[in-house]
């Protein structure tokens, strides 16, 4: 089995100021743990700059070149609260969307089994014209679009477990019969959305909430009970996973319980399904995580099983 891991130096210089938990760290941390001997037969290759029309098939070219404009040269530009450019985030944002393409590339042209998109900033927040919560482009989106415009896959299925709600995801795919999402998350918590009824125009959104406490047993028995008897009935063509680690009993930013374990076991079964139906074909972008410890930890054991360990 190969495994890609698809990363680029750029995501190194994007950063939103001192203090913010989004952070170049995020990445170094990730790739010490996968530098290990378990992860030698992993085959990196550098993430490549989008292609302007494979950003503008999710976002409007209005919004791709306000965020075109409001990169500064120095300091930093807020476009909300906790959403910040410095001057290497467009750069950054760009290699990130390009590398999801590139995953989407290796997999469906059968040149990899599976791959990890190891880039920052994350996606999964990012809506069709509104950057907000870390996110700038919706990497996870644009990768589907791409397996559908180039590769002709008719239906993918994006999997999130990141323990924040991919508004931006669910947005773009809301009355999309092509695309299901399915989400577990803790629920209330940023941004707010995520509700079991927003089940999506042709019910082709799942989403599982989960309550602040719960940890690997409520996580499981939302996915056996709620979510892959759905991905099993949706049979993608393509499985997409928004792999946020913030669910870790670790991190900061949210209040589950989750160990790297269940990272692994979800994966997993994801990859079940993507056999079964997709050729074994998944792309897996990294989302969210803000314990350093915890991340690193919990993306190791999240590849490990990409691999087959």
């Amino acid at each position: 089995m190969q495994t890609l891991l698809i990363t680029h130096p750029a995501a190194l210089l994007h950063e939103m100021g001192p203090g913010h938990p989004e952070r170049p760290e995020r990445l170094r941390a990730i790739e010490a743990a996968l530098a290990g001997e378990a992860f030698r037969t992993l085959l990196w290759e550098p993430a490549p700059a989008a292609a302007r029309q494979a950003i503008l098939r999710v976002h409007p070219r209005d919004y791709f070149e306000a965020i075109e404009t409001a990169s500064p040269r120095q300091g930093y530009a807020r476009l909300d609260g906790d959403t910040v450019m410095n001057p290497a985030t467009l750069e950054a944002a760009m290699h990130a969307a390009g590398g999801a393409c590139h995953a989407v590339d290796a997999v469906m042209g059968g040149r990899g089994d599976n791959a990890f998109v190891a880039m920052r900033p994350p996606g999964h927040h990012a809506e069709r014209a509104t950057a907000m919560g870390f996110c700038f482009f919706n990497h996870a989106a644009i990768a589907a679009r791409h397996a559908q415009a180039v590769h002709g896959a008719q239906r993918v299925a994006i999997m999130d477990f990141d323990v924040h709600h991919g508004n931006g995801t669910q947005e773009i795919f809301w009355d999309d019969k092509t695309v299901m999402y399915a989400s577990t998350h803790e629920m209330p918590l940023y941004p707010g959305t995520g509700a079991a009824g927003e089940r999506g125009e042709y019910g082709n959104i799942v989403n599982a909430p989960l309550r602040a406490g719960d940890g690997g047993e409520a996580f499981r028995a939302a996915m056996e009970g709620k979510i892959l008897p759905r991905l099993d009935a949706f049979a993608p063509d393509l499985v997409i996973i928004s792999a946020g680690f913030d669910a870790h009993h670790r991190d900061p930013l949210a209040n589950l319980r989750f160990v790297a374990e269940d990272f692994s076991w979800a994966t997993g079964k994801l990859m079940d399904i993507a056999y079964k139906h997709a050729g074994g074909r998944v792309v897996s972008c990294l989302e969210g995580g803000y314990d350093l410890e915890g991340l690193a930890e919990s993306a190791a054991a999240h590849v490990r099983r990409l691999m087959g360990g």
